[in-house]
């Protein structure tokens, strides 16, 4: 007896042990098939009893869409002690999904041995502890807001708000009078009759609602179609972008669209779904990344349609506001004032830096891009040629004549140009020998004896042209330099370089020639131009400018000093004369009570030497009164239209609008 009870013993350890061994194979078997997604191979380590409650299709099915929904990875396991007595074994799983990491410790891995293997005695409760059989598992997002675009006052330039659909309910809308009822929905919406018919023809069950177009909360045709009270016709509300409803803001502001593919595939960070809208164009896309919100989500089981258990949710991240310089009132008002000409406007504060209006004409109403374009919209934008696609504020342009305050103000600083004296210039052409061909200077005004002053109020291509020549190339490049021409003008949104020429020297004595007077190859945006005619508005410096207004923003200045006093009396006296003269170039700018100091332009487009091209007119304007605005324009074509004088006139509603 004594000999058998060790022996007994020892048997039992080791039948123990074999046992313990199977169970943690299986646990094993089981982790590894779940951590490879290997659900065909899991279904084979079901029990009889198992298989006989879920068919291997629909085993597969079922895990494949649960953890592919929740974007299940990472899958980790801690097996806890073996409870032999019960055949189960307690486990925790945690896993990364769409909403976090999720750590379930309530699992319970049941088992049966069947022909002498161990099996897995299956339930739902293996997907999710406290799944049942019939129950789902659902995601639901969490809608996290886009941050606002607002202006220096605070206003709302974008922001997400409610829309309202408007749409039709098919049984009831088709009973009676339908196609009476569609041609007063296409008159009143501005939307075709084919488009009606078409969604409705779509729909495959009666009662389901049919989207029409989205609305803004205050569009004037809501209140007209609720007085039509047209059986049929009914609202929804809709979480959307809404825009300040003008045209004057759109390029500016840009618009948001649905993601595509290749930008989610693009998408490392996993911020964006299928269903996310992002920043095409303007500022929504320039600020994208502070702009958007990231979704949360909730993960939750469902049973008979009621919400039984949520097993992890993520909060939603709302965007970031950003503010911006612009004054919505000036905003405005510009771009009125080019009653839709091609071109561009920028007015800054002279003494601050800030871009008060930046404006690209024509443009378009972001709100389209959110709401819907009626009929008379796409006609246009056609006929047009989509002109409004363009960003005209972000180009370059040749600055024709208003480039003579820089080569002045250069030759004044550097002491190659003397204000008192007098050029004698006989004739409207001029070249200083014979090497240069046929090429000459031409100028529109006939002066024969002309200083400073006169050739700025006259504007007299020939005299700065001989100005450049006697200061050299260098010392003009310099001077450019000087007033931001070629400068990074980082204001928080791209604008093109400006270049003093496409090499950034000047070669040969022709084209230093020509852009003494704002010809050649010198290309500049308007911002460039407004802020060069600030400084004589602001003491003779340059600031920085900003178009995005951060919590610590500080006005600094960027080019200090540029223009003395001495000679910075001598320019605002000359550059007002233009303005304030009867005979000057644009006398048609003057406002009583206004000190105004500006220069028109006209840059002529060639395309060939010798060859007549076309003309884009500029006018740039500062206030030397209250120094808090300059404001530049460029119009194009304007040999066809409005002339350089339109310009002039423009800038001149400008400033009595925005002072008024």
């Amino acid at each position: 007896m004594k000999r058998i009870l060790p022996v007994l013993l020892l048997c039992f350890l080791i039948l123990t042990g074999c046992s313990s061994n199977a169970e943690e194979l299986l646990f094993k078997s089981f982790t590894e098939t779940l951590e490879n997604e290997d659900y065909a191979k899991l279904y084979q380590l079901l029990s009889e009893e198992s298989k006989e409650r879920i068919t291997e299709e629909e085993f597969i099915t079922k895990y494949e869409n649960i953890y592919s929904g929740i974007k299940a990875t990472n899958f980790q396991f801690e097996m806890g002690e073996i409870d032999d007595k019960n055949n189960m074994i307690p486990f925790t799983l945690t896993m990364d999904t769409v909403a976090g990491t999720l750590t379930l410790d309530n699992f319970s891995f049941p088992f049966v041995k069947e022909n002498k293997e161990l099996k897995i005695l299956w339930s739902e409760s293996l997907i999710f502890p406290t799944m049942k059989r019939g129950d789902k598992v659902r995601i639901s997002t969490i809608q996290a807001n886009r941050g606002s675009i607002l202006d220096r006052n605070g206003e709302a330039l974008a922001s997400d708000g409610d829309l309202i659909t408007v749409g039709i309910h098919p049984a009831v809308f088709e009973q009676e009078n339908k196609e009476a009822k569609i041609a007063k929905i296409s008159e009143l919406l501005d939307i075709s009759e084919e488009t009606i018919t078409k969604k409705l023809d779509a729909n495959t069950n009666k009662e389901y609602f049919v989207p029409l177009v989205d609305l803004l909360p205050d569009a004037n045709a809501l209140v007209v179609l609720e007085n039509l009270n047209l059986d049929g016709v009914i609202k929804q509300s809709k979480h959307g972008r809404i825009y300040k409803d003008s045209e004057a803001f759109g390029r500016l502001l840009g618009y948001i669209r649905p993601i595509n593919e290749e930008e989610l595939s693009e998408d490392s960070d996993g911020v964006y779904t299928a269903q996310s809208l992002i920043g095409r164009s303007g500022l929504e896309q320039v600020y994208e990344t502070t702009l958007r919100g990231i979704d949360g989500c909730e993960i939750y089981i469902e049973r008979e349609g009621e919400k039984v258990d949520t097993l992890i949710s993520k909060e939603p991240q709302n965007g970031e506001d950003i503010k911006l310089s612009i004054d919505s009132n000036l905003q405005q008002i510009v771009y009125d004032s080019m009653n839709g000409q091609k071109g561009s406007s920028t007015a800054v504060d002279s003494t601050t830096g800030e871009v008060l209006a930046l404006v690209s004409s024509p443009s378009y109403n972001s709100n389209w891009f959110t709401t819907y374009m009626t009929k008379s919209t796409q006609e246009h934008r056609e006929s047009i040629g989509y002109e409004d696609e363009k960003n005209r504020f972000a180009s370059l342009y040749s600055p024709g004549s208003t480039f003579k305050l820089i080569t002045a103000a250069t030759g004044l600083e550097n002491g190659t140009l003397d204000p008192q004296e007098i050029k004698t210039i006989n004739g409207a052409t001029w070249q200083p020998d014979r090497s240069w061909g046929n090429y000459n200077i031409r100028r529109i005004n006939n002066q024969t004896s002309v200083s400073l002053k006169e050739a700025i109020k006259y504007s007299d291509n020939i005299y700065f042209a001989m100005n450049a020549l006697e200061m050299g190339s260098d010392t003009l490049i310099q001077g450019a330099e000087n007033f931001t021409i070629g400068t990074d003008l980082n204001i928080g949104y791209p604008i093109k370089d400006s270049q003093i020429s496409n090499s950034g020297s000047i070669s040969g004595d022709i084209l230093l020639a020509d852009t003494g007077y704002g010809q050649g190859e010198i290309m500049v945006s308007t911002l460039n131009m407004a802020l060069a005619y600030s400084s004589l508005a602001n003491n003779g410096s340059i600031m920085t400018p900003h178009l995005v207004l951060s919590d610590d923003y500080q006005p600094t200045v960027l080019k200090d000093s540029i223009i003395s006093e001495q000679n910075l009396s001598i320019l605002q006296d000359d550059f007002q004369a233009v303005v304030n003269d009867a005979d000057g170039t644009g006398h048609l700018a003057k406002i009583d009570g206004v000190q105004l100091a500006g220069k028109t332009g006209t840059a002529e487009i060639k395309s060939a030497q010798g060859q007549t091209g076309s003309e884009n007119g500029w006018f740039v304007a500062t206030d030397l009164g209250s120094s808090k605005l300059s404001v530049a324009m460029v119009v194009e074509d304007v040999q066809e239209g409005v002339g350089t004088l339109g310009v002039v006139k423009m800038v001149k509603n400008v400033f009595v609008d925005y002072l008024k």
